[in-house]
């Protein structure tokens, strides 16, 4: 008697931006292909590469609850906040957008260099008084160049001018900063763990830097760009004199306005590649064994993806196992032999099958649906 084992599909998406979350897209890839074959086990592990949604992610592979916390907005005014805690890991996810993030504000609030991460730091505190002993930070989306001086304010540092005065933690006041005072910093930062999903690897000034590469996306000036590069520039000579580290040589310094290297010299962080992170967290690896095939997607398969997103980090650990990989995306802008080269055995795209934009987006779960049932048909499941 012969014994046939369940083809196995793992669908590890990203969510395509402003159309799908991660498990939508999941449910639409389990409904397309059980409409050809319902005998096809299917595993579900949406992902993210720490930026927006990676909170809706860890829920599920964190097992934790949602946790909501008054602090300042990047202008001092007081929102309400959300963080991820588990209590039994004592683990937290904080997305420094939920405070400092340019989500919260209109096109024309922006302007970063009166912006400051001070609320981050005080999700950041809420969590350690709550007992968490590991502290993950997504740093995508912010909406402020401070070089985490408000984020280490609301932790206890203090930023001082010539005159020994604290400054008002904002981009536009780094180039004031003469010292550091860490008498009073959060007793607890000495016994968290602190991961930092970080995907760029800009420095901190220069032409590659915080202020040059992203601050007129978080409404700077030209002279605002000028004076928040000579800020950056002047306070690395103090974190350097004070922490012995030269920022400039360290990859991902620049990060969300220069979280990058606060994280690292306030935090005691480490900056890590946010799918890789995503993917341990959710023991990735492990739960991938043995599939026939892992279905993965995003909005837009271009040449950013092959730096670091989440197709990326799916491909990467399907072929150490062997496994093939169908990417489902909402665009595609990579050619047949970059996608080889890549590690995709199949492709499919809603703007392929879509009339126009506005039907991708507002229809976008129907297509996935469609495509699936074309990919279980083709590859014959």
């Amino acid at each position: 008697m012969k014994y046939f084992r369940l083809m196995k599909i793992v669908v590890a998406p990203d969510k395509f931006k402003s159309s799908l979350t991660g498990w939508q897209f999941c449910n639409a890839v389990e409904e397309g292909v059980h409409a050809v074959n319902p005998d096809v086990q299917i595993i579900k592990l949406p992902l993210s590469d720490g930026g927006d949604g990676t909170m809706d992610v860890l829920q599920h592979h964190l097992n934790g609850e949602l946790v909501g916390v008054e602090v300042n907005n990047p202008f001092f005014n007081l929102i309400q906040a959300t963080y991820l805690y588990a209590e039994d890991s004592k683990t937290a996810f904080i997305e420094m957008a939920e405070a400092s993030g340019m989500k919260l504000l209109k096109q024309e609030q922006l302007d970063c260099k009166n912006a400051t991460t001070f609320g981050t730091g005080e999700m950041i505190a809420d969590a350690m008084n709550k007992g968490a002993r590991k502290i993950i930070l997504g740093i995508g989306g912010s909406a402020t160049n401070d070089c985490g001086i408000g984020m280490a304010t609301a932790l206890g540092y203090q930023f001082l001018d010539k005159n020994n005065r604290s400054v008002k933690p904002i981009g536009a006041n780094l180039a004031r900063i003469e010292s550091i005072d860490v008498t009073q910093v959060h007793p607890k930062l000495n016994d968290v763990v602190i991961e930092v999903a970080c995907d760029v690897e800009n420095p901190l000034f220069g032409k590659d830097g915080a202020a040059l590469v992203y601050a007129a996306q978080k409404g700077a000036t030209e002279d605002d760009i000028k004076m928040l590069d000579d800020g950056l520039k002047s306070f690395s000579k103090i974190i350097e004199r004070v922490f012995n580290i030269n920022p400039q040589a360290v990859k991902g310094a620049g990060a969300a306005g220069g979280i990058g290297i606060a994280s690292k010299i306030f935090l005691n962080g480490e900056l890590q590649s946010g799918i890789q992170l995503i993917k341990r967290v959710a023991n990735f690896d492990e739960k991938i064994k043995n599939a026939d095939w892992i279905i993965t997607g995003e909005g837009i398969l271009d040449k950013q993806t092959l730096s670091g997103k989440t197709v990326h980090g799916v491909a990467v650990s399907a072929k150490a196992k062997n496994i093939k990989v169908a990417a489902f995306c909402g665009d595609l802008k990579l050619s047949e032999k970059e996608l080889k080269n890549f590690g995709i055995d199949y492709t499919d795209w809603v703007l392929r099958h879509a009339k126009d934009l506005d039907d991708a987006l507002e229809n976008s779960y129907d297509y996935v649906i469609k495509m699936a049932i074309g990919f279980a048909k083709k590859v014959r499941l």
